[in-house]
């Protein structure tokens, strides 16, 4: 059996093979108020009647002036959970184990939902940065504590928080955007500290058997940052770690010869090596050889495939049985999928050749 199909227990959770659907932003699909629609229920729907083993749902905001776009999905209210329940519903229906990416853009924050963009600093960048107040701190973390509960009220088996991209999170966690001098910065676990309350609070108020996930921006602002954090985050209870890069493009680690994938991957697969939980790999894995040689090498526990599953949402079943697929095009000089999937010229292709 191909190692991709191999079953993995997370928790207490049966994963019934190592291929993840990431958290990809559904443009233009929700609105002002966050609430899921039935676009967004049809999308998840189809990706998660191809097969995927963790369908994540895309960037979900904790707070409605923390957003990184206007038609944000949100989590912000409890009129966001029956919503969220349909897609959690349909995610386990299908046999797939559910998160919800929760997130807060901190110094990328949309100038259509906030006048101010706050982080953990001022950004020379962007002028309309202010640096959070320890109690602002304070309602951002619990903001996020109750996004978690009510995902799970919803019927999420848990959260990934999305502490990479250069949002919120990984702009605490990384020396190369946190300036401050306080309990939330200048050391490892000062940078750490909102992520680490955050964690133990979902702990506290969803439980041992919820999934408590992280996406960790590898280079923050170094790979050697990255194993740091991984590591603490370890210890501070998360249970799942899916690596990507860390809003920044400065000090990316270099590929050994014959490694035939990006930094990013590679710098998966070195977390990999230091990390006691499952590692989830993501970034140009386009083929089912390049996933299948990642887990079959114990180089990860999973692979995340996003463009493959947005051309061909029946990319799993394919793969699994043996037909073929509706490869990806790989458009340029950005996704066309990400402008409006109904412009994604491999879907058009395969309605055409149908």
């Amino acid at each position: 059996m191909s190692s991709l199909f191999t079953e993995f227990i997370l928790k207490k959770l049966p994963v019934k093979n190592r291929i993840v659907f990431p958290p990809v932003v559904c443009f233009h699909y929700a609105g002002a108020d966050g609430i899921v629609t039935t676009r967004n229920t049809q999308h998840y729907q189809e990706i998660a009647t191809g097969g995927a083993g963790i369908i994540i749902t895309e960037a979900t905001a904790v707070c409605k002036d923390g957003r990184l776009a206007p038609f944000q999905l949100g989590i912000w209210s409890d009129e966001h959970i029956p919503g969220m329940g349909q897609i959690a519903a349909t995610v386990k229906g299908k046999g797939a184990v559910s998160l919800l990416q929760i997130h807060h853009a901190g110094l990328i924050t949309n100038d259509q939902v906030s006048e101010f963009a706050r982080g953990p600093s001022v950004s020379s960048n962007n002028p309309r940065s202010a640096a959070l107040t320890i109690e602002e701190i304070e309602e951002i973390r619990n903001a996020f504590i109750e996004a978690a509960r009510r995902a799970q009220k919803a019927g999420y088996q848990g959260v990934e928080l999305h502490g990479a991209h250069g949002y919120l999170l990984n702009q605490f966690a990384s020396s190369f955007f946190n300036k401050r001098e306080d309990d939330y910065g200048g050391t490892l676990v000062n940078n750490l500290r909102l992520a680490t309350d955050i964690i133990h609070g979902i702990r506290q108020k969803c439980g041992d058997d919820f999934i408590i996930g992280y996406r960790l921006g590898a280079n923050s602002p170094t790979l050697e940052d990255g194993i740091a954090i991984a590591l603490h985050l370890e210890q501070a209870g998360v249970d799942l770690l899916h690596v990507s890069h860390g809003g920044s493009l400065l000090n990316l680690p270099r590929t050994p010869a014959g490694f035939n994938y990006n930094w990013i991957i590679f710098s998966g697969t070195v977390i990999k090596q230091h990390s006691g939980i499952p590692v989830i790999v993501v970034n140009e894995i386009k083929t089912a050889e390049r996933a299948e040689w990642l887990i079959g090498n114990n180089l990860a526990d999973f692979v995340a495939l996003g463009r493959p599953q947005l051309a061909d949402p029946d990319w799993v079943n394919h793969i699994k049985n043996n037909e073929a697929i509706n490869q990806c095009l790989g458009c340029k000089p950005r996704c066309r999928w990400y402008e409006d999937s109904k412009l994604c010229p491999a879907r058009i292709k395969a309605t055409k050749d149908s």
